[in-house]
């Protein structure tokens, strides 16, 4: 079996990959078309460089590679923001793919820490609605993870054909072999984790751009909301 987990920066992303990444019949792969993104558009992003460098910038050949047969199962961390236009999706095809979807006011909030002032295309709302009605396939909400971490995943597992593994609720402190290496610059509250953080409070009030920036991505997580799987209370 062969995932595809799609969802923007900040989203309970990582702690996914490392949950799914826990299993002992899981290998897991750290957003592989990051190089070629940032190769292609010259966007700057903390430690682009060192990105570039580390990865295949060539996106056909990361999609063969991502098409490649695993050894048991393969776990993909994957950001829709990264699939430019002409990049192949085919291989998706073979793959139970799966959206990661979060308030944007909280990813507003979180991405805003890492890197000033973000756009809507840097937080991938348009490009990930856009990308499910091309490939489809399931929504689930961070929300809903953090809140019942092993409810949600049970259903997750149960919803693509996996037995539910107790592994993918812990996981080793630190950094991991299949983290990207951006993993220092970004993954700092992640690597000093075992779990998945507990339940979400308020929302963050946002205003001036940030606000305005929430209003614009709200109607592109809600759209995909209404399709999320339903986790029992």
């Amino acid at each position: 079996m062969k995932i595809a987990m799609w969802s923007g920066p900040r989203n309970l992303s990582t702690a996914m990959m490392y949950s799914f990444g826990n299993r002992p019949d899981f290998e897991a792969v750290d957003e592989p078309f990051y190089g070629a993104y940032l190769h292609a558009t010259g966007i700057k992003h903390p430690m682009g460089a060192e990105v570039i460098a580390s990865q295949d910038t060539d996106p056909a050949k990361v999609a063969d590679a991502c098409a490649a047969e695993p050894a048991q199962h393969r776990y993909m961390k994957h950001m829709p923001h990264h699939m430019l236009d002409g990049v192949p999706l085919d291989w998706t095809q073979d793959c139970v793919n799966v959206h990661l979807i979060r308030h944007p006011a909280r990813v507003i909030a979180s991405y805003a820490a890492k890197r000033e002032n973000p756009t809507l295309e840097d937080i991938g709302y348009p490009q990930q609605t856009a990308l499910y009605e091309k490939i489809g396939g399931l929504v689930i909400d961070s929300h809903d993870i953090r809140e019942d971490p092993e409810a949600a995943l049970r259903v997750l597992c149960d919803a693509i054909g996996l037995p539910f593994s107790d592994a993918m609720l812990h996981w080793p402190a630190g950094p991991k072999p299949f983290d990207g290496v951006w993993a220092s610059h970004w993954y700092g509250a992640v690597h000093r984790s075992t779990s998945f953080a507990g339940p979400e409070g308020a929302l963050p009030k946002l205003d001036g751009e940030a606000a305005e920036l929430c209003e614009k991505a709200l109607p592109h997580y809600e759209a995909l909301k209404a399709r999320k799987l339903l986790i029992a209370s």
